[in-house]
């Protein structure tokens, strides 16, 4: 019998709420930085600290601390919403892998870019890039599920995915906003070689099947 490889064998399926554990870590980390602001600088992502002072640990952490109240509530609404469905079909235990590797390649694939276009003075933070990367798999797993964007205009999960990547390619395109629309993206694309490698899954395929 031939045993898969490491990459694509699977977790123990289990439901432990870990989406509600993050958001919980999301809210906790927010509080301390709030009473510390210099603890933001150690945890947000930037790329004179990574590489030269050795801040290894920030393409990690960046994703747990936020900017603001609107910051973090946008995103763990995000979280909250479709982490909690995604989690159902794949288990904590992936989920958790899965949120955490989108979330990590997409801040070593933004230190990478900062680094290489000589902008060095961004602090990358907040949780984006693996919500992106949880929108993109409850896409997959329901491309027809309706999304009311502003609580009225109903939307295919599928087509917001494919709106949202359109327009952050345009938004990085006209540039001069503080949004890290490439690390946004990077979720997207981390999160679909997931499916592909991991999963053996093309969300391409279940968008339009």
């Amino acid at each position: 019998m031939t045993r898969k490889p490491i990459w694509r064998r699977t977790l123990p399926y289990s439901e432990l709420n870990m989406t509600f554990i993050l958001i919980g870590l999301n809210m906790l980390v927010f509080m301390l930085t709030t009473m510390n602001r210099d603890l933001a600088t150690f945890l947000a992502m930037n790329p004179i600290l990574t590489v030269h002072r050795g801040f290894w640990w920030q393409p990690v952490t960046y994703m747990f601390a936020h900017s603001g109240m609107r910051h973090l509530l946008f995103n763990m609404i995000g979280l909250f919403f479709f982490g909690t469905q995604v989690e159902r079909e794949l288990g904590s235990y992936e989920f958790l892998l899965f949120y955490m590797l989108t979330g990590v390649l997409a801040g070593f694939f933004s230190l990478a870019l900062y680094w290489f276009t000589g902008t060095y003075m961004v602090f990358l933070l907040g949780a984006s890039g693996a919500v992106f990367a949880v929108l993109l798999a409850f896409a997959t797993f329901y491309p027809n599920a309706l999304i009311y964007i502003f609580g009225i205009i109903p939307v295919r999960a599928s087509v917001l995915v494919l709106g949202y990547t359109v327009i952050e390619i345009m938004s990085q395109i006209r540039g001069g906003s503080n949004v890290a629309h490439m690390t946004h993206l990077a979720g997207f694309g981390f999160a679909y070689l997931y499916f592909v490698v991991r999963l053996r899954v093309n969300p391409w395929q279940r968008f339009f099947h």
